[in-house]
């Protein structure tokens, strides 16, 4: 059996697999039809955001936000022309806003050397793209009775999580991941990575029933404590 587009995760809230479960984006739709779209993939992925718009009976023009967790090439590469299609500006954390509009991936880690060999390579490697709202931490945007912005810097300056109380749903972003159990992100790919282990933590006090993962399948039976289980092995760094 083919994969649909777009997979219910909670009533009006769906993953979009991009290249299977590893790695996602999201679409969230209001009672009045009007559709956020959360972050959107690679350079090729539109032609799914597309497919996943038609699946859920959704069209371009329903589209009335998109905002992105980060500004990392797999999930702001489809940005730009999702924007064009759309009609819509891209909201992103104010520390990741300045790379979205010129295209350029956030430092990173130089504590990790393939980090250090990363960032000696040329950053334009997204379409720039243009920026709308500015998020900071506890924004609450008017997405279907309130999406809240949770600030979980270190994968990138302005790395956000989003907690979406009416499905009970989080998107983890790149926070955390889910490939073969909840994990970390590759440390070369953060900008801090120990920041980014230490802000994750914010994730444990959360109230949801879904945790939605940019990269694997999200966890659908004791979400909460699976995240917290992670969180509170031996080992995990917490925060200072």
């Amino acid at each position: 059996m083919s994969r649909p587009p777009a997979i219910a995760l909670a009533p009006g809230v769906w993953r979009i697999p991009f290249a299977r479960d590893w790695l996602n984006g999201f679409l969230i739709r209001d009672d009045d039809g009007s559709v956020t779209l959360v972050d959107l993939g690679l350079k090729r992925s539109p032609p799914k955001v597309a497919a996943a718009l038609r699946h859920v009976g959704s069209s371009p023009s329903d589209v009335v936000r998109i905002v992105l967790t980060h500004a990392h090439p797999d999930h702001a590469g489809g940005a730009a022309e999702v924007a064009a299609r759309t009609g819509r500006q891209v909201d992103v954390h104010a520390a990741d806003a300045g790379y979205l509009r010129r295209g350029e991936v956030p430092p990173r880690d130089d504590s990790q050397p393939l980090g250090r060999l990363l960032n000696r390579m040329p950053g334009g490697v997204f379409a720039p793209t243009a920026v709308g709202q500015e998020l900071a931490d506890g924004d609450v945007l008017p997405v279907a009775g309130g999406l809240t912005v949770v600030h979980t810097p270190g994968h990138s300056p302005g790395h956000v999580s989003l907690l979406h109380e009416r499905s009970g749903v989080l998107i983890t972003g790149d926070a955390l991941f889910n490939v073969r159990g909840v994990g970390w992100s590759l440390g070369f790919f953060c900008t801090d990575f120990r920041l980014s282990q230490r802000t994750a933590h914010r994730l444990a006090d959360l109230d949801y029933s879904v945790a939605a993962f940019t990269h694997g399948p999200e966890i659908r039976d004791g979400a909460r404590e699976a995240v917290r289980g992670f969180l509170a092995r031996p080992g995990v760094t917490g925060p200072d």
